[in-house]
């Protein structure tokens, strides 16, 4: 998996480009530790994200608990296999989704 990150000020889009997966999420969440002090904008794009396990999962959900704190958080250009997956699992009620 590729993660792109840019930040603009105080705002941080983070692209993700193939499989978040066991073997993917820990990188996704050490990114994200390390990049989201001043963060009051999140967005994730998902454009060229092709499955999504339940280990990517749990790291957006980390993702949406920090940001509930600092700030807001979205998920842009989620294709039609990663939505499913977000209404399957409930995610798509907790997530600002695009």
């Amino acid at each position: 998996m590729n993660i792109n990150t840019t930040r603009n000020a105080d705002a941080l889009t983070i692209a993700l480009e193939g499989r978040l997966d066991t073997m993917t999420a820990p990188e996704l969440e050490q990114t994200l530790k390390s990049s989201l002090d001043g963060v009051t904008s999140l967005t994730f794009d998902l454009k060229d994200l092709e499955y999504i396990s339940s280990a990517g999962l749990r790291v957006l959900l980390f993702a949406q608990k920090t940001m509930n704190a600092q700030g807001s958080m979205k998920v842009t250009n989620a294709n039609e296999t990663i939505s499913e997956v977000f209404e399957i699992t409930g995610f798509a009620d907790i997530l600002t989704i695009e």
